[in-house]
């Protein structure tokens, strides 16, 4: 899960953008941020310019896989999983330490973001597959404004974070990760 400058919103001044200037993140969908941080993650890292992104659905539509290789070896390897059921079944793989992925993208309702109920629906009060492709098309017509480009991140990492590479940055905005003991209380949720 992850948004880029969302966090940061109060921080910034967004005086130079116009009323019904909308913009949107790199991708088809109006998703995460799955399709962004694998082509940046693919510049960065292996010094690839990734244009088009091709996901491989797995077990279902709801579960795809989004993979970068190098020299014949598997490099990067990215899920997206949305719904519950999916979820479910990450958390399972994750327990049993058959878990590929460098990054997962998962979004709670089946279909992205804009399948969720808060979303129009049809008069009969159903979601319809024509409504959502119609939204999916609006949505792609919006243009892309990619974070790293914007000038106000830009300004934020200069005068907030005291540059990209700073020790303020590392401190604020990475995280590090350490084993848990497990907990024998009854409260535990076993899926």
């Amino acid at each position: 899960i992850f948004g880029a400058d969302l966090p940061f919103c109060c921080f910034l001044r967004f005086d130079d953008l116009k009323e019904g200037d909308v913009v949107r993140h790199d991708g088809k969908r109006s998703d995460g941020y799955l399709e962004h941080i694998f082509k940046h993650a693919a510049k960065e890292l292996f010094g690839m310019d990734v244009k088009e992104i091709t996901y491989k659905a797995l077990k279902n539509k709801d579960f795809q896989e989004v993979t970068l290789e190098k020299d014949g070896e598997t490099v990067l390897r990215f899920a997206a999983a949305y719904g519950f059921r999916n979820i479910q079944n990450m958390v399972l793989k994750l327990k049993k330490g058959k878990f590929l992925y460098h990054f997962v993208e998962v979004l709670a309702c089946p279909g992205g973001c804009l399948n969720g109920k808060g979303q129009a629906q049809s008069e009969d009060g159903k979601a319809a597959r024509a409504l959502l492709a119609q939204m999916e098309e609006v949505y792609t017509a919006l243009p892309v404004r990619l974070p790293e480009s914007n000038l106000h991140v830009q300004r934020m990492y200069q005068d907030w974070l005291e540059g990209m590479d700073s020790k303020k940055v590392q401190d604020t905005l990475h995280t590090t990760y350490s084993a848990v003991n497990q907990s024998t209380s009854s409260l535990d949720i076993k899926w």
